[in-house]
């Protein structure tokens, strides 16, 4: 089975900067990648667990 996501992107707050990750998507998964290096790997997640993250991270924030 081949997986194909597409879709990527790094976060706006990364600006310039190239030391960054950066996601993409299929139905239900999310990729995860570094920008230095996108041969070098992917890890996938579920969705749910992504999303899980994203609001556990912002509900931490302190800026």
């Amino acid at each position: 089975m081949t997986l194909h996501l597409d879709g990527w992107r790094k976060s706006s707050r990364s600006g310039q900067q190239t030391d960054c990750i950066e996601v993409g998507h299929a139905p239900g998964l999310v990729g995860i990648r570094d920008t230095k290096n996108r041969g070098g790997g992917t890890l996938v997640v579920d969705r749910a667990a992504f999303d899980a993250f994203l609001a556990r991270a912002k509900g931490n924030r302190t800026s």
